[in-house]
């Protein structure tokens, strides 16, 4: 079920996201994009969970396209990581393959979802 899967995907990903957060804070001594790439990449697994108990079909919807956003911007503050020198080629290529990963995992929920309830109503 893709539920799961993405459930369990967005969590370990918000786990190495605390962890490179850590390592931004304690060794680079960087605070300010490190925060946001902490707040939209561990937000990615809360809204998931948020969905997984939505109140309906719209409801599950619409903390998908927040997750969506949130992966999106998780995204960008990883590239900018990457541009500033903050993190290497190494460390921004696995977090931002796995990233895509769950972005493109989302967004097929997204529509899938979408269509199942135009198909039913």
């Amino acid at each position: 079920m893709k539920e799961n899967n993405i459930k369990n995907k967005s969590f370990a990903f918000a786990v190495r996201v605390v962890k490179l957060y850590q390592y931004l804070s304690e060794e680079k001594r960087e605070f300010i994009l490190s925060k946001q790439l902490l707040r939209s990449g561990t937000s990615v697994g809360a809204m998931v969970r948020e969905a997984e108990h939505g109140q309906s079909k719209a409801d599950f919807i619409h903390k998908f396209a927040i997750a969506q956003k949130e992966i999106n911007e998780t995204i960008y503050w990883l590239e900018l990581l990457k541009a500033t020198d903050y993190i290497n080629e190494s460390q921004f290529s696995s977090l931002h393959i796995e990233a895509v990963e769950l972005m493109k995992i989302i967004t097929v929920i997204i529509k899938n979802t979408k269509k199942n309830l135009t198909l039913n109503n």
